[in-house]
């Protein structure tokens, strides 16, 4: 997997080995680059100088894309040590390190500390795996109040047949993109006309 655009525009990410291994049954399933392109395309606006969470980071690949294409700090969440590890290695070699915050844990995790902090944040991309409800565990507790900044984003990479909710929280979705079986849905503060 390689960078798509920006600073670290052709670098690789990820090897063919990682992506072959599986913890447990879960399989990796990196966004596609066409989805990836699609994705910053989208929140083109928005990435400059933002604070951006990869809550299913996997590779690391959207939230290193994130910070070549601009943004200030990405916060990369992901369980798994090999992963992390990898994560780790590529923001050093990228140059990345002082934006980067790699954080070990499960995303619900995450956002709960953040909550308790009372950390905010510019844009969330979500890609759990495809049949996972992890989705429907994480998206209330984005859309309770103060987790996202004023004009914020978050935009979730879903299965073309899973049925998200139009409204959660503070949240409403404002737009949906297809691309074959893949979905990029985007909410917004519901105050945000």
């Amino acid at each position: 997997m390689r960078i798509s655009g920006g600073l670290a525009k052709g670098r690789q990410t990820a090897t063919k080995r990682l992506l072959s291994r599986a913890p447990g049954d879960e399989r990796l399933r990196p966004t596609s680059s066409k989805v990836r392109e699609a994705l910053f395309d989208i929140i083109k606006d928005n990435i400059e100088g933002a604070s951006f969470v990869d809550l299913y980071a996997g590779t690391g690949t959207v939230g290193l894309e994130a910070l070549s294409r601009g943004a200030d700090k990405v916060f990369f969440v992901e369980p798994d040590g090999l992963r992390i590890r990898m994560i780790k290695r590529n923001v050093e070699e990228f140059g990345f390190y002082d934006k980067a915050g790699v954080v070990k844990c499960r995303a619900d995790e995450f956002l709960r500390k953040a909550l308790d902090k009372n950390e905010h944040f510019d844009i969330f991309f979500l890609d759990p795996p495809y049949q996972s409800e992890e989705i429907m565990r994480t998206l209330p507790i984005i859309g309770e109040k103060g987790l996202l900044n004023k004009g914020g984003i978050v935009i979730i990479e879903h299965y073309v047949k899973k049925k998200l909710p139009e409204t959660t929280g503070q949240l409403e979705i404002r737009k949906s993109y297809r691309y074959g079986d893949t979905m990029l849905t985007l909410y917004r503060s519901k105050d945000e006309g």
